[in-house]
């Protein structure tokens, strides 16, 4: 598991286990998707498709599609308007 970046100070509602690539990772429901990737040190999420360089969120709201990833097994959804569910499985192209 990856460092956890979020502000220790902040109340949380109630934990949610995810995995990102078969990896376990710390959700806290009321969380979108892309918060518990960032908050768990992922930066990117999927590769471009020309170049295949690494890309990353851009706006954060729904609008760049920047932050596709696959979730339980449904490809290009946008992780920034997705919250997260107990046992979700989320594949990053990192």
């Amino acid at each position: 598991m990856k460092k956890d970046l979020r502000i220790k100070k902040i109340n949380r509602k109630e934990k949610v286990n995810i995995r990102v690539n078969g990896n376990e990772v710390l959700a806290y429901n009321g969380e979108t998707v892309f918060a518990a990737l960032v908050a768990s040190g992922y930066k990117a999420l999927k590769k471009s498709p020309i170049l295949k360089e690494k890309r990353g969120a851009f706006c954060g709201m729904g609008v760049c599609f920047e932050c596709l990833v696959t979730v339980n097994g449904t490809p290009n959804v946008r992780s920034c308007m997705c919250p997260v569910e107990n046992d979700m499985e989320i594949e990053v192209d990192e």
